[in-house]
């Protein structure tokens, strides 16, 4: 019925079948001398999405989530993975090759400590870690008496035959219509940051602070129109732009050589070289800069700064043309929702609808707005025990039918070119227990208190964390993620270094969006979660001594009333119905007439004489 364009349902390769890759592998180790290697899931820049070429993680193990790293010794070998795919992990991983560990506690350097011997080689691609995390597998090798060596190329790529090519596509300017500063604006704003750090120059390594800096996109990986590259700017004289010309039509270059020099990505190394030759002091994000970086600039007599990229801080507060494309983004995605939704209500309830089609459904009801870019991630729709896995991806073989008496957790975004989308919805099919309406009623509460909150400059995420807890805690439950993300414009759905989490220390800044979305997880039951992309705004309160911010939520679909088990105080009855009069407001003139009448009875006004006082 429906034909999705940007995301799969394979079920990915794994397993026993790999199983003559990692002896390969093994084989070309012991040709190098080396006695083991680190294979991270990651590409040079430390994206979240990387391209085919750089999947390195899942052609050697099987394991295809976004966080994780392996350790292959002579004759051990483990994948570590966090909490949101330790399920995921043991489906796809050959378990008989691989044991499979923890990546937060213990860390991979804890086993790396307790399973290298003195005298052992171990081998890592210095372009695909940080500096803190080589100095962390150094310390570990240490320990261990064992030799921590930096390969000048990357020895999965030697037996990976069919590895793909790297990605060329195509690079777009970021009209001013939506990226609101001129590259001139910006890279005068980015002076002003390098003159703060003392340096004299800054490496921007991270794809999305290019992106940012000097208004392009591009399609160089999925779901963020992301073109990979690099950029140097000097304290004085013209940034130099790193990127694959064959990624440029002839406007879009002259476009680029108005602002900086343009040369390709092999350039980088004998340019950081020459500068650090001179004695420079260079600054890099030690969030994404490659130790290489930081080696080579160190050995020809410079001096690597390594700190917080300031453009982070300065792409994440989004400028005025931003927000107001961001806000008729999310109306023309509130219009696909209510379409959605509507059709669920319809369809679902008689059993015949499966999580696949949920997907193709709601990404199709986008590409009917004639604005969809892409999905801002692959859509997580999950019925029943699924709803319960935070990062569910639906394949062909764990698809599952909905059936009544389910909760279906559909979390999913868009990318326009005028703003980037992310919402969750939590809906009953038939008739709820009264167990998921008193979750769904705490993880609400939560969700209200965060969008309701008053907090003064310089607040941070951490400090907020706590309200969209705090009736999950009354009943002795938690969520274990993060309460709340940062959002690109334009750009990653996943943006930092704003966050609501009790790690969340960056100040939340007026023209910050970030993510509200509490939730709660029965294993092997259901999963609840609710979400909001909230606009941090400046909050108007008579007498205040001191400047004080809000939220301004810019999602508008429906909350499902029928799961609210009404034990809400007045002032969370009135938030729910205020909410729902401004979704009905702005929905309701551009829905066909089903739509409308639906609408309508999602948003009905709750009655307050039905709930307690306060």
């Amino acid at each position: 019925m429906f034909e999705a364009l940007f995301q799969t349902f394979d079920e990915p390769e794994g397993g026993v079948a790999l199983t003559a890759r990692l002896a390969a592998f093994r084989e070309e180790l012991a040709h190098r001398k080396l006695t083991g290697f680190v294979v991270p899931r990651a590409d040079a820049q430390q994206n979240e999405y990387v391209a085919p070429s750089e999947e390195r993680l899942a052609w050697l193990t099987g394991f295809t989530g976004s966080a994780g790293l392996a350790v292959i010794l002579q004759h051990e070998a483990a994948v570590f993975v966090d909490g949101r795919y330790t399920l995921q992990a043991a489906k796809q991983v050959d378990s008989k090759a691989w044991h499979i560990e923890p990546l937060v506690d213990p860390s991979p350097e804890s086993w790396l400590a307790q399973h290298l011997a003195a005298g052992d080689r171990l081998g890592f691609d210095p372009w695909l870690h940080t500096t803190a995390g080589s100095e962390r597998l150094a310390a570990a090798c240490a320990k261990a008496g064992a030799e921590l060596v930096a390969v000048d190329s990357n020895p999965v790529d030697a037996v990976w035959h069919d590895r793909p090519a790297p990605p060329l596509g195509a690079v777009a300017i970021h009209a001013a219509k939506f990226a609101g500063v001129p590259e001139s604006d910006k890279l005068a704003q980015i002076r002003a940051e390098i003159g703060k750090l003392g340096t004299d120059a800054l490496v921007l390594s991270d794809s999305h602070a290019v992106a940012w800096t000097f208004n392009i996109r591009g399609a160089d990986v999925s779901h963020t129109p992301l073109p990979l590259s690099y950029a140097l700017v000097p304290k004085q004289g013209r940034p130099t732009l790193f990127i694959d010309h064959r990624k440029l039509s002839n406007s879009v270059r002259d476009h680029l050589e108005q602002s900086a020099d343009v040369v390709e990505p092999d350039a980088l190394t004998p340019k950081l070289t020459a500068l650090a030759t001179h004695g420079a002091t260079i600054a890099l994000d030690s969030a994404t800069a490659a130790t290489a970086l930081s080696r080579l600039i160190e050995q020809a007599g410079g001096k690597a700064v390594r700190g917080s990229d300031p453009v982070a801080l300065l792409k994440a507060v989004k400028n005025p043309v931003e927000i107001a494309g961001t806000r008729t983004a999310h109306q023309r995605d509130a219009v696909a929702l209510a379409r959605f939704l509507a059709w669920i209500d319809r369809e679902a309830p008689s059993g015949k609808l499966t999580e696949i089609d949920t997907v193709e459904a709601l990404e199709t009801f986008r590409r009917e707005t004639g604005a969809l870019k892409d999905v801002s991630f692959p859509t997580i729709a999950g019925t029943g025990p699924n709803g319960a896995i935070v990062h569910y991806r639906v394949t062909r073989k764990s698809n599952r039918r909905i059936m009544p008496g389910d909760l279906l957790l559909i979390d999913s975004g868009a990318q326009y070119e005028d703003g980037t989308t992310d919402v969750t919805r939590t809906i009953a099919i038939g008739t709820p227990t009264q167990e998921m309406r008193d979750r769904f009623t705490r993880v609400l509460r939560g969700h209200i208190a965060i969008a309701r909150a008053i907090f003064p400059d310089g607040t941070t995420g951490a400090q907020l964390d706590t309200l969209a807890r705090q009736f999950l805690w009354q009943a002795g439950i938690d969520f274990e993620h993060g309460t709340g993300h940062g959002v690109g414009s334009y750009l990653s759905v996943h943006e930092g270094p704003a966050r609501i989490s009790k790690l969340g220390t960056t100040p939340l800044k007026r023209g910050m969006i970030l993510s509200n979305e509490p939730g709660y997880y029965k294993t092997d039951a259901f999963g609840i979660r609710i979400e909001n992309l909230e606009l941090v705004v400046a909050a108007d309160i008579e007498g205040a001594e001191k400047a004080m911010n809000g939220f301004e939520t810019l999602t508008l679909a429906p909350i499902d009333r029928r799961l609210i088990d009404r034990r809400f105080s007045k002032k969370e009855v009135k938030w729910v119905n205020d909410y729902h009069a401004r979704v009905r407001n702005e929905v309701r003139p551009h829905v066909d007439e089903a739509t409308k009448v639906w609408l309508d009875a999602a948003t009905a006004p709750i009655p307050y004489e039905d709930h307690f006082p306060g």
